[in-house]
Parts: C-alpha cells; sequence; structure tokens
C-alpha cells in the first residue's frame, strides 16, 4: 500500500492538466470565429470630413494651341538658316534664305522690259498726237472744199490706228507689271520670314539643301505659340458620355506630379480613333503656360470632374452594402453577397483610381475651379457600431461618390465607425499548414 505523500504528486499533476486544458479551450473559443466578440469579425472606417472627387480618367499630350509650318514657296537651295530650335521670333522676323539668282535675273529682265514699253508708249502717244492734228486740219479744209475725200478718210485711218497701237502697247505694259510682280514676290520669297510671334519648336530642313516646290511645298521649320498648350486627351468611350463641355478639368505630368494645371472642356472631336479594337474620342482643352513650364509631347494624366464636394461626411465605398432600386424596377434591394463581390470585382480598378488620385495633391481651393453639378442622393444601406458595441443597419443618403469613397448626405455622423469589410483572420492563417495557404488558381 502506497503512502499518501506518493499519491500526492499524481493528483497535483493531474489538477494541472485540467486546469491547462479548461485555459486552452477557453482561449480556442475566443480565437475561433463566430464565438466571442463579433466586432472581431469586421474591419471598421471612421465617418470623417474631406474632400472627395468622381473623375474621368484618361491619358493625354501636350501640343501648343496655336502653330505655323513655315514652308518655301518657291524652289532653289537653302542658303542660309538664321534661328536655331528654341528661338524667339517677332512677326516678319528673317528665319531663312534661298538662292535667288534665278529670281533676281528674272525681275531685273522684267523691269528692262518695262522700261523699253514705256519708252515706246511715248512714242505712240506723239504719233497719235500727230494723227489728230492731221485729221483735224484735212477736215478743215474739207470744209473749205479745199482737200480731197481720199485724204480725209486717209487721216482719218491714220488716227484710228495710233490709238489702237497705243492701246495695245497700254495692254503690253500691264501684262509686263503683272510679270514683274509675281517676279518681285518670288524674289521676296526667297527671304522667309515669320509670320507670326513664337517659338521655333522643330527645322525639319537642313542648310544648302534643295528645295522642290513643284511637287509639294516642303517644310522648313515650325513655329509655336507656347503661352497656351491644348491637351489632347483621348478617352474611351465608355467614359466619354460622362463628359460635357465647359466640364471643369485638371491634369499632371509625369515630370511633376505635385503640381496640377487646370483647364475647361473645350470641344470632344465626334470622329473617333480605334486602337488595338478600343474606340477612343480626342477631348481637348487649353491651359496657360506663362512660364514654359509645359512642353510639347509631354504627356499629361487627365482628370475630368464629373462632380465635387468639399468638406463633406465620407466613408469607404466597400461600407455600402445595398442600395435602393427606384420605383417599379422590381424587387426591392439587392442581395448583400453581390454586392460585396460586385465591390471585390472592381478592386483592381479602384486601386488604379487611388494611385492616380493620390498622385494629385489637394489644391481644390481655387475657387475658379468650381465642383460640377452635383449628382442626386440615393439611399443605401450600413453596418454601424452602436455606443453599446452592438452592430445596426442603418439607411443613409449617397451623394457624390467615386470608386474608392462616397458622400454621406444624411443618416450619419462625424466619428461613427461603420462596417468597411471582413476582417483578416491571421491568426488562423499562421495556423493553416503550408500547403493549405496557396493562392487560388487565376480566374478564367
Amino acid at each position: 500500500m502506497k503512502s499518501p505523500s506518493r499519491r500526492w504528486p499524481r493528483f497535483a499533476l493531474i489538477a494541472l492538466g485540467i486546469v491547462m486544458l479548461a485555459a486552452c479551450g477557453w482561449l480556442g473559443a475566443r480565437l475561433l470565429p463566430g464565438n466571442g466578440d463579433e466586432r472581431a469579425l469586421y474591419q471598421f472606417a471612421t465617418v470623417q470630413r474631406g474632400d472627395i472627387e468622381d473623375l474621368v480618367t484618361a491619358t493625354g499630350t501636350l501640343q501648343p494651341r496655336e502653330y505655323v509650318d513655315v514652308g518655301a514657296q518657291v524652289s532653289g537651295q537653302l542658303k542660309k538658316i538664321h534661328v536655331q530650335v528654341g528661338t524667339e521670333v517677332q512677326a516678319g522676323d528673317l528665319l531663312a534664305e534661298i538662292d535667288s539668282t534665278v529670281y533676281l535675273s528674272k525681275v531685273d529682265a522684267g523691269r528692262a522690259q518695262l522700261r523699253n514699253q514705256k519708252a515706246q508708249l511715248k512714242e505712240r502717244e506723239a504719233q497719235l498726237t500727230l494723227a489728230q492734228i492731221q485729221f483735224r486740219r484735212q477736215k478743215a479744209l474739207m470744209a473749205e472744199e479745199a482737200t480731197t475725200e481720199e485724204a480725209l478718210q486717209t487721216a482719218e485711218a491714220t488716227l484710228k490706228s495710233a490709238e489702237a497701237a497705243l492701246e495695245a502697247l497700254r495692254a503690253q505694259i500691264e501684262q509686263t507689271e503683272s510679270t514683274l510682280r509675281g517676279d518681285e514676290a518670288n524674289l521676296q520669297y526667297a527671304r522667309v520670314l515669320a509670320p507670326m510671334n513664337g517659338t521655333v519648336v522643330s527645322i525639319s530642313a537642313r542648310q544648302g539643301q534643295t528645295l522642290n516646290t513643284n511637287q509639294q511645298a516642303p517644310t522648313i521649320l515650325r513655329i509655336a505659340d507656347l503661352s497656351t498648350m491644348t491637351v489632347q486627351t483621348q478617352v474611351s468611350e465608355a467614359d466619354i458620355g460622362r463628359l460635357a463641355q465647359d466640364m471643369k478639368a485638371y491634369f499632371t505630368t509625369l515630370g511633376n506630379q505635385n503640381k496640377r494645371w487646370y483647364g475647361t472642356l473645350r470641344q470632344i472631336e465626334p470622329t473617333p480613333t480605334t486602337t488595338n479594337n478600343v474606340v477612343l474620342y480626342n477631348a481637348l482643352f487649353d491651359v496657360p503656360n506663362p512660364d514654359g513650364r509645359l512642353m510639347t509631347d509631354m504627356t499629361a494624366q487627365v482628370f475630368f470632374i464629373v462632380a465635387q464636394e468639399k468638406n463633406v461626411l465620407q466613408i469607404p465605398l466597400g461600407a455600402l452594402q445595398q442600395t435602393a432600386r427606384p420605383r417599379g424596377a422590381g424587387r426591392r434591394g439587392t442581395n448583400a453577397r453581390s454586392a460585396q463581390n460586385a465591390q471585390h470585382a472592381a478592386a483592381p480598378q479602384a486601386d488604379a483610381a487611388n494611385e492616380q488620385t493620390m498622385a494629385a495633391p489637394d489644391t481644390l481651393d481655387t475657387p475658379a475651379h468650381a465642383a460640377a453639378q452635383k449628382p442626386r442622393a440615393r439611399k443605401s444601406t450600413v453596418k454601424v457600431l452602436a455606443a453599446n458595441g452592438k452592430l445596426i443597419e442603418r439607411e443613409v443618403e449617397i451623394g457624390v461618390s467615386n470608386r474608392i469613397q462616397a458622400e454621406v448626405v444624411s443618416g450619419l455622423t462625424e466619428g461613427e465607425k461603420v462596417v468597411s469589410g471582413r476582417a483578416d483572420n491571421s491568426a488562423q492563417a499562421a495556423n493553416v499548414p503550408a500547403t493549405a495557404r496557396r493562392a487560388p488558381p487565376p480566374r478564367i
């Protein structure tokens, strides 16, 4: 028979094991989903104030609003180029010279011919004056019957011949003057002048090159007014219906994503372009460029402001659980799980939109860039964390929304917490074997 002193350690070990099993059971019950506090199953977001925008994003390029391709109007060798890329020019400044030897010789020949014809004109005028005197004399003698009818007729014919010769010579002089004006113009065209104020942005011809205008007018250089730039934006057919003329827009450049340039939508070109089976429409708006920081062919990340509100209550878009349908639209409401699936399907696009929005910092306090017309409020449902720790459903009105956030018009107050998604059970994930934590196969 064992003594009581030997049985005591065995009882102590059994009691300790029971206590440890009870503690492990209690801890496991607390960690298992669906047990314990319901708040552990969800992620929460705080209702807070801020600015919200509903944007249509697109990519565009910068081009000068006004530019001119300066070409050659006469053929010949490009003798001299007087400007370089980046040179500021005024209207009338000399840009280039074309060899004018041939045109100068034509002008000299035309001027000499014109002087010769003007000398002949004086001779014909003198002959006309003599013919007029002889005709008047014969007419006076005929009145006194001191001459013959034949002599009078001869004098009259001589007078008409002198008048006709004079008119023919005057016509020749006009033709020579016209030809001379054309030759003088060609001589002037050999000096290429700036047609407008601006900056030389490109030179396509080279000094010493022979220019031939008989087939196609060759371009020598381009002058552009860089004080105002046009953003040529390509918008997909899915978003073009959300744009309207005079809509506010802004853009950032790759080199300076912290700076916003604002403008107003000027034109939507009706003819689309198709790239890789994607239909794109050109939307144009202008921005001032007084300091010259914007340059030709820069890439712009463009944001068209469909709607905008400042200092309003907002919650994550994932907090919205269902939206009430309009009357007569069939069954009221939608399944919460379907809404979550739709949100998960739009998650990649929402992330991309978030990155684009973060690239453009908040500088929307400029009065000139007012928000677009506010859309009509719509109803939705959210789960709110009550003061007693319980989750209650509440109907709210939603205003401006994008793929990330939504404006709360009514139904919530600042500081309240709403369910924004399911909690990530990382504790459970850590206990799952590595083979069970493989990434799911891609969706097809």
